[in-house]
């Protein structure tokens, strides 16, 4: 394998980024099938990675998230040199993300211009935000050639599923698996704006529940009260609050063998949508436009108010009414049509 099939990407720093940014390696292999590429991520993300054929290893940044720890990347880049990567593409349009690459000595580095970052990218491009209007055009166009400008389709995510390990956590969370299963992601990281309120995820819970379906709670351990919330809200019989009780993996696979994923834009649901789980995604701050989950069997439901996206960790307006006009028979009507395995909405509305 000689030094033009080794590619080096510096990774973004959040889930659903790290999802999308498939896509790249996915354009980069179907280039150059011989293509050997290793990604430079924190550590949370390594079991997305392992589950990307494209990835063939995972480097892990050790700095806390925000941090510049000039010290850590100079040391990982002199670690990095002589590996015999010929470019570095560099995804996060921060300085410190181009730092590791100019250590490491990668003769090509390519990213965006922007943040006094000259020296250390060479082969610069210019950052159109009309033309790239999402994330994943963004990283897509960062895999092309400088003379081209028409972008393709970005490829779809499509993340390795594992069969033992979801039996492992089945077993130890205490679940069964139907084929009438819903999972929940009532989290978001951003902020509340971003999250459909939890008692009208309980409220959808019960109807479904009451349906003969079983719904499963997805989320971090800091989103274990908001899952709680919403399993009280049904009193418990067919709901199960996973939140804080999962690893990353057992989300992948539990995501896969889900039918149905009802979620706020979070990370969890471009990981539902690279599982091929049917996805009900609700926007209400941000915008499907910008960040739509990658894959052919979704729903969007938003409503496009003047005031939205406002991309606010909070309602500015105090009404929340991106997502408060979202009613319980909304999403009811289309998690039960999903349910029955045909789209409501042909994708969105």
């Amino acid at each position: 394998m000689g030094t033009d099939d080794k590619l080096l990407i510096v990774g973004p720093a959040w889930i659903g980024d790290m999802v999308m940014a498939q896509s790249l390696y996915k354009l980069l292999q179907s280039r150059n099938p011989r293509a050997r590429i290793d990604v430079i991520a924190p550590h949370w993300s390594k079991p997305i990675l392992d589950r990307m054929p494209e990835v063939r290893q995972a480097i892990e940044l050790d700095v806390v998230h925000g941090r510049v720890a000039l010290r850590t990347r100079r040391k990982l880049g002199r670690r990095l040199r002589g590996r015999g990567y010929r470019q570095a593409i560099v995804l996060p349009r921060s300085l410190k993300a181009a730092l590791v690459p100019f250590f490491a000595s990668v003769p090509v580095r390519t990213g965006y211009r922007g943040e006094w970052r000259f020296a250390l990218i060479n082969d610069q491009r210019r950052f159109d935000p009309g033309r790239l209007d999402q994330t994943v055009k963004r990283f897509i166009a960062l895999g092309m050639g400088r003379d081209e400008d028409e972008l393709p389709p970005p490829p779809q995510p499509s993340l390795r599923t594992d069969g033992e390990n979801l039996s492992a956590a089945v077993q130890r969370l205490g679940l069964r698996l139907t084929s009438a299963t819903v999972a929940f992601m009532p989290g978001a990281e951003y902020g509340p704006a971003k999250r459909w309120p939890a008692e009208r995820f309980g409220a959808l819970a019960g109807r479904l529940a009451g349906a003969g379906a079983q719904v499963w709670i997805l989320g971090s351990e800091r989103e274990r009260k908001l899952g709680e919330a919403v399993r009280a809200a049904v009193g418990g019989d067919g709901v199960a609050n996973l939140c804080g009780r999962t690893t990353l993996a057992d989300a992948v696979d539990l995501l896969g063998a889900a039918r149905v994923a009802v979620t706020n834009d979070s990370g969890l649901m471009h990981i539902a949508a690279a599982v091929d789980t049917h996805v009900i995604g609700l926007y209400g701050s941000t915008t499907p436009r910008f960040t739509p989950p990658l894959t052919d069997r979704a729903d969007i439901l938003y409503r496009n108010l003047e005031c939205s996206p406002c991309f606010r960790r909070r309602c500015p307006l105090g009404h929340f009414n991106c997502m408060m006009e979202m009613t319980v028979d909304d999403v009811a009507r289309v998690a039960m049509t999903a349910l029955d395995g045909a789209s409501a909405t042909g994708g969105g509305h």
